[in-house]
């Protein structure tokens, strides 16, 4: 590469060294139905019957218009042929409609690749660029384009992504680019014949890269942002969306890493561990302790079973509880704030009451009925949160309508179902014991018969 540089000089930081930019203009063609009808238009404005024939046309024209029409999509379709040069193969990234075509010549380790973005600001611009570690902002090695505030035209720049980018304390400052092998690039500007930056206007970079002999698994990274301050860009906007345009892609094989996979797999794991502990067991060791304490005939048995279920649920949440915290690690922007403040909370009371258990007065003791009050209450605000952050957790999840709510809506039925009757069933036995008891007070029956309610409440 030639030592000048095409770049314009830009005051107060380094003169970059990569190859300059151009715009071009492209006319877009037809659809062949369109120059169908116009052709057809034309050729009948000459009859008699003018008017009819319009519109007759104007029908068919506009059945063919809504017939052509595509589906919205989430991502851009990808292609392999541009007006600069042909590729072998090609992607669509997963956000801001945006895509990838290259080719990779394994003789000698090189990659002609183009990235295909569109602009959200006619102040805008949009980068593209390669982190060498990982896939995340931190580190990349970006190219940058936006139009050149004197002039207008479309100027691309490098930006090396450092750690202290984050803080936005000081504007981000062109520089040459580092650990990656860049041998051209340049990027065209696509805006129909005026050929203007646009909120829409699609926009592709081009580079040639050097990459390391046997590593063909390349780390992209991409964004946009609404405007420039002189020659740096400003912060992007931090929607889910654009804080997940990152991907990890074989140019050798064209297969997408999935950097997901690990994160859906978490995810289930999550939702089925903490609907299960959270959502199931200790609304069911609440329930033991609520009406299998007073059933004699079981002795302590209803403690063990309710300390043992109670305890296993907490623990196991706790793995589950610590899955979360792990996958808002690995999901950067993509925040669901009630879900997590339920959660906390749930932790939080169930730790409480774990603890609880260590500082547990005798039975003799004075202090027992405010520990029993205090231990009632933060269970039963535990149970709450716990199943109500669990359905919270299915519309995180996107499962609001699907079998998986569907199957945890019966379970819960079931157990409410099974609460409702042990309720009235105690109601009854209290009523009835407590008429027993005011007929023996009466002197209406002995009393010395034995008793045969096995239920009192609290």
């Amino acid at each position: 590469m030639s030592n000048h540089s095409p770049f314009p000089k830009i005051p107060g930081q380094p003169n970059p060294t990569h190859k300059t930019v151009t715009k071009e203009l492209v006319t877009q063609e037809y659809p062949t139905h369109l120059q169908l009808h116009l052709t057809i238009s034309s050729s009948s404005s000459s009859s008699s019957n003018s008017t009819m024939a319009m519109a007759i046309h104007h029908l068919i024209f506009l059945a063919l218009l809504l017939s052509s029409c595509p589906e919205p999509a989430s991502s851009a379709h990808c292609t392999t042929a541009t007006s600069a040069k042909s590729f072998q193969k090609c992607t669509s990234l997963p956000t801001q409609q945006a895509s990838l075509a290259w080719t990779f010549h394994p003789h000698n380790a090189t990659l002609d690749l183009a990235f295909f973005g569109t602009f959200i600001s006619p102040s805008g611009w949009v980068g593209w660029g390669i982190n060498p570690t990982s896939a995340e902002m931190t580190g990349t090695r970006a190219l940058v384009a936006f139009p050149d505030p004197n002039s207008g035209q479309i100027v691309l720049l490098p930006f090396v992504l450092d750690p202290t980018v984050k803080l936005q304390k000081a504007p981000l400052l062109s520089r040459p680019l580092d650990n990656v092998h860049l041998l051209s690039s340049s990027a065209t500007l696509y805006g129909g014949k005026l050929a203007t930056v646009h909120n829409g206007a699609q926009i592709q970079i081009y580079v040639t890269l050097k990459l390391t002999p046997n590593k063909t698994r390349i780390h992209f990274v991409w964004n946009r942002g609404l405007y420039v301050q002189g020659y740096s860009p400003t912060i992007h906007p931090t929607t889910e969306n654009d804080l997940s345009s990152m991907a990890t892609i074989d140019v050798l094989s064209g297969s997408a890493a999935s950097r997901h996979s690990n994160i859906e797999t978490l995810k289930t794991v999550h939702g089925i561990i903490n609907a299960i502990t959270w959502g199931i067991l200790l609304p069911a060791g609440a329930v033991i302790a609520r009406y299998l304490r007073h059933v004699q005939a079981l002795g302590p048995a209803w403690f063990y079973a309710h300390a043992g279920i109670q305890l296993s649920a907490f623990f196991l949440g706790t793995v589950g509880f610590s899955i979360g915290i792990r996958l808002g690690e690995l999901s950067p922007g993509v925040v669901y704030g009630l879900h997590r403040k339920l959660g906390f909370a749930a932790f939080c009371l169930g730790a409480l009451q774990t603890l609880a258990l260590l500082f547990r007065p005798r039975a003799t003791n004075q202090f027992r009925k405010y520990w029993k009050s205090y231990h009632h209450l933060v269970g039963f605000a535990c149970v709450v949160i716990g199943v109500v952050n669990v359905f919270q957790g299915f519309e995180a999840m996107g499962l609001g309508r699907s079998y998986e709510k569907l199957s945890y809506c019966l379970c819960l039925s079931t157990l409410i179902g099974a609460c409702i009757a042990l309720e009235v069933n105690s109601w009854v036995i209290f009523c009835r014991k407590s008429k027993e008891e005011k007929m023996r007070r009466e002197g209406l029956i002995g009393g010395s018969e034995k008793e045969s309610g096995t239920y009192r409440l609290n």
